[in-house]
């Protein structure tokens, strides 16, 4: 076991010295970089489409990369946007690496790209220990996943500079409790920023665009509390959930 800890820790060591590499080279290009994490059916495609719509038609260049287990799919999807896309296939790996992703882009990352949406594989615990030299880390969440994901999720979400809720158009029919939502990411991430949008009716879609923009003009992100214990929330064996005795309990009547 300890053999096991010790490897996962030299694989995170060597990720996040490429993760600073790839910060600093997207930062000389003027570049910033946008990770989105959640589960698989949040909604993480139709909303990066949406975001990347308006992008191309505001004039601002953007550029994603996507990855998947398998298929190219969600590249398709994301390219009917006309922003350039490209698609990662991890063959069964449950999460990107910061030299996956370095690979990737060198030599197709267009000149003058602002914004690098990178849509991660979906998945909220691996990619939440893994650095990609982004600049803005995104935590997403359907109302058709209930309203204790962040509590089940405390690195995943604890983490995020921002917190998305998607399929807000739904919320009504599957009785979703925002508020225990809420307290539930506040419990995990206090004062972390919520945006609340719909990628069919474009609820919210325009925030979080401005959001992002304001990030790529240099507004200080959000800093989130488990960010001071790296070490011990992020770096942690897969085999071993992230310790969550430092969270205060979870408010009444959201189940742990």
């Amino acid at each position: 076991m300890c053999r096991t800890v010790d490897l996962h820790q030299a694989v995170l060591a060597k990720n996040d010295t490429n993760a600073v590499e790839l910060r600093r080279t997207l930062d000389d290009r003027g570049t910033t970089a946008v990770n989105l994490m959640s589960s698989p059916g949040s909604g993480k495609t139709a909303l990066l489409e949406a975001l990347l719509t308006r992008a191309v038609a505001g004039g601002t260049p953007a550029a994603a990369v996507t990855a998947d287990l398998a298929t190219e799919n969600d590249a398709t999807r994301l390219a009917r946007s006309g922003a350039p896309v490209q698609q990662i296939l991890t063959d069964g790996l449950c999460h990107l690496e910061a030299g996956m992703l370095g690979a990737k882009l060198e030599g197709w990352l267009p000149d003058g790209t602002r914004l690098l949406f990178v849509e991660n594989v979906g998945n909220l615990v691996c990619p939440a220990s893994y650095d990609l030299g982004e600049t803005l880390r995104i935590a997403l969440a359907s109302v058709t996943e209930g309203e204790d994901k962040p509590v089940k999720y405390p690195a995943a979400f604890g983490l995020a500079h921002l917190v998305v809720v998607t399929k807000t158009d739904l919320a009504e029919a599957v009785e979703f409790r925002r508020d225990d939502f809420l307290r539930g990411v506040q419990q995990v991430n206090p004062g972390v920023p919520v945006i609340e949008t719909s990628a069919r009716t474009g609820e919210g879609v325009d925030a979080l665009f401005a959001h992002v923009l304001r990030a790529a003009d240099g507004q200080e992100a959000h800093t989130p509390v488990l960010a001071q214990h790296h070490e011990k929330h992020l770096h942690h064996d897969h085999g071993t959930p992230a310790a969550s005795a430092d969270l205060p309990p979870s408010p009444a009547g959201t189940p742990r």
